[in-house]
């Protein structure tokens, strides 16, 4: 999907649930990494991380576009926009928007077991030398490397 056809999809869902025109402009935004999008309060324009396309299915990517878009329309008609305020919830369970994006669980690097076959995943590397199995105590031994 490119920025123009995500432009196409963010204007019709706008004026789909929210029967108002989406005016600005909606691109994926590459360098998102801990949320689905986010609107800018001084352009009105929205930003999607591209994950939420890549990674996840095509109702989660509407979920996110739909929240934004609760932040848009929120925010150009004077009413509170923050994800703390009552109207923003109810916007929320009106539409079905998402209220957080999904997070893609990480793959562990590496694989340790102790000697009584407690597995442990880790993203960095640890010395067995120096550090013990959390539940027993025993020691540890490098399995693999996921890498």
């Amino acid at each position: 999907m490119t920025d123009e056809e995500l432009q196409s999809l963010v204007e019709q869902i706008s004026l789909s649930d929210f029967e108002r025109p989406f005016a600005h402009r909606a691109i994926f935004n590459r360098r998102l990494r801990s949320t689905g999008g986010r609107y800018l309060l001084a352009t009105h324009n929205i930003e999607i991380n591209l994950k939420m396309l890549t990674d996840f299915d095509d109702e989660t990517l509407r979920g996110v576009i739909q929240h934004e878009l609760i932040h848009y329309h929120m925010h150009t008609q004077g009413l509170p926009h923050q994800h703390r305020d009552r109207a923003f919830k109810e916007e929320l369970a009106r539409t079905g928007a998402l209220r957080f994006a999904p997070a893609k669980p990480e793959t562990a690097k590496w694989h340790y077991q102790c000697a009584n076959g407690h597995d442990i995943y880790r993203n960095r590397r640890m010395n067995v030398n120096r550090y013990v199995c959390g539940k027993c105590r025993a020691r540890l031994k490098l399995m693999n490397q996921n890498g």
